[in-house]
């Protein structure tokens, strides 16, 4: 019978410690999937690069040459002088060449930076350097809301690491709180350890590493969760929440399976301390 309850207080442990794991792991892919969607909305930026009339196919071959190298730009198009008449049709409901005569618009380069070119003054470098050549007549580019952005990034950043910290530490009280349950049943063994002259460690060790154990095998539980949850949400909803890379993932992994192990190592020495410098009266109190 004292078997029977010592697996089922075991087993109700590993599944509190394997809830809260999946709740650090769930902070790890919101973290990842607000990195992913600002690196989205970042490389999504559009700078036009505008072609004077008389611009060649030399020219535009050499400014190409310009945008495939360093790691400034994402991607890049070209939009010819007919497609940009066509796209002003469309958006405008007007064709300029009827009663002008002639197409006004002028070729141009759509460009979008990588994520460390999209900052303000990123933009503001590749700008001046676009308008430095003597085939592009004008360069335009959101200033205003990188500006916006990069602030509002800021402060989102910083909110939601202030929230993963907090959720942290309520995950680790919560880990702490249930293993100091488990070994509360075991208080009088580890007071008869002491007495007969067991070290500290040699009364530890039992305990940490069969919760070091169930860290670990909660680590995993949680994971296969939390991928469960990931599947399901790109998979089946079309809701894609950060690119499934192998760093991501190693990273997710890492981090669980870390807190698992970590979280139950502290809280069983912290647990089984407390009733080793416990003497025997205090023991009925509790």
């Amino acid at each position: 019978m004292a078997k029977h309850r010592f697996r089922n207080s075991y087993l109700t442990s590993a599944v509190s410690v394997s809830l809260v794991l999946c709740l650090i792991g769930l902070e790890c892919v919101l973290l990842l999937s607000a990195g992913a969607l600002v690196t989205r909305m970042r490389e999504n930026m559009t700078i036009t690069a505008v072609l004077s009339p008389d611009a060649d196919s030399t020219q535009c071959a050499r400014l190409e040459t310009i945008l495939q190298l360093g790691n400034r730009y994402s991607s890049y198009t070209y939009v010819s002088k007919e497609q940009a008449l066509q796209e002003h049709i469309s958006s405008l409901g007007e064709d300029p060449t009827a009663f002008l005569g002639y197409n006004p618009l002028s070729a141009s380069y759509e460009i979008h930076p990588t994520d460390a070119y999209s900052h303000p003054d990123s933009l503001d470098i590749i700008a001046s350097d676009l308008k430095s050549l003597p085939y592009v007549t004008d360069v335009i580019y959101p200033r205003d809301l990188a500006d916006l952005m990069s602030s509002n990034v800021h402060e989102f950043s910083l909110i939601l690491l202030v929230v993963a910290l907090v959720l942290l530490l309520v995950s680790m009280v919560l880990i702490v709180n249930t293993i100091r349950l488990q070994i509360y049943s075991k208080r009088f063994i580890i007071n008869t350890m002491t007495l007969v002259g067991a070290t500290s460690w040699v009364t530890r060790r039992p305990f940490v590493l069969r919760n070091m154990m169930m860290g670990l095998l909660a680590g995993i539980f949680a994971l296969a969760v939390l991928s469960g949850v990931v599947y399901y949400v790109e998979f089946k909803l079309g809701l894609l929440l950060f690119p499934l890379t192998w760093q991501n993932i190693a990273f997710v992994s890492v981090i669980v399976l870390s807190s698992g192990l970590v979280i139950t190592l502290f809280a069983s020495l912290i647990a089984t301390g407390r009733y080793i410098r416990m003497d025997n009266n205090s023991l009925y109190e509790i």
